[in-house]
């Protein structure tokens, strides 16, 4: 039976300047497309945490001296407007390094005070009914991504990375959002081990090339 391992996204909260809602988001979904276009030397690490056939992340919070203990572990650190994401190589569920496992998961309620720039696909479309944090929001973002990603072709991709792996995320009305579902897009079903219930769809990825396919969930 394979060992269960989980992804690590860290998102840098400071008291006096925390990051807007959909800034962090996006930032944890690029993160998450950045490991899986370019594992580098986490090829294995990258390998066990998907061929057990589950793709969990574990969002936590950090400031301060939090902050600077996880940098200087292994990572890539995504900055996006307002928000710095650090991802690191996916852990074993019950081993996760120690200057990680002390960090909180709770306290990632954030907010967008700023007008949103206009979107452009790949689009991750929040299930407008659903009530989440915004570290369950990015967990579940960077699945949307995931998804997305596993549903592109080698061009596709090529493309995707030649605009930087960039992706924005929406909430709009939910008439649209079952719409989207009901296309066959890629689709975010959560296992309910947090906030919501299972089976819940929290997401799902809508570009122009996703139409039509037949994707993973």
């Amino acid at each position: 039976m394979n060992e269960l391992y989980v992804l690590p996204l860290v998102i840098r909260i400071e008291r006096a300047t925390p990051p807007e809602r959909t800034d962090a988001l996006e930032a944890a979904a690029t993160a998450v497309l950045s490991l899986l276009d370019d594992p580098g030397e986490w090829t294995a690490e990258l390998h066990a945490w998907q061929v057990a056939g589950k793709i969990r992340k574990v969002v936590r919070r950090a400031r301060g001296a939090e902050w600077r203990r996880a940098i200087a572990l292994p990572g890539r650190t995504i900055e996006h407007r307002t928000a710095e994401v650090r991802v690191h190589p996916p852990v074993p569920l019950d081993d996760w390094p120690r200057d990680l496992a002390r960090l909180q998961v709770s306290g990632t309620e954030l907010a967008d005070t700023r007008e949103l720039p206009p979107a452009e696909p790949p689009i991750l479309w929040a299930n407008p009914k659903l009530a989440m944090s915004a570290g369950k929001a990015m967990a579940q973002a960077g699945h949307a991504a995931q998804l997305a990603w596993w549903a592109s072709d080698p061009g596709e991709r090529a493309a995707w990375r030649a605009n930087g792996l960039t992706v924005s995320v929406r909430a709009g009305r939910q008439e649209a959002f079952d719409a989207k579902v009901a296309a066959g897009l890629p689709v975010v079903r959560d296992a309910g081990f947090t906030e919501i219930e299972p089976g819940s769809c929290t997401f799902v990825a809508d570009a122009p090339w996703l139409y039509g396919r037949v994707a993973r969930s």
